[in-house]
């Protein structure tokens, strides 16, 4: 969850660049701009079985490292 539309954007294209299947959820009315509690909750849905590997991906686990192929 996050209340930033550019972070949960960003969220969900890194998760489908994984093969994750994403669906952003808002409570928002977009002719008012209301960020107040859960009016401005964004919510980044991803299926049951995604959810540790969309954990991991936005964590930044289990990904090698260009630097780390040579040792």
């Amino acid at each position: 969850m996050t209340y930033d539309p550019l972070e949960a954007e960003m969220i969900k294209d890194l998760l489908e660049s994984g093969g994750i299947a994403v669906v952003l959820r808002s409570s928002k009315v977009t002719p008012y701009p209301v960020n107040i509690g859960k009016m401005g909750e964004i919510r980044i849905l991803v299926r049951e079985e995604d959810r540790e590997a969309a954990e991991k991906v936005i964590r930044g686990e289990g990904e090698e490292k260009p630097d780390d192929q040579d040792r």
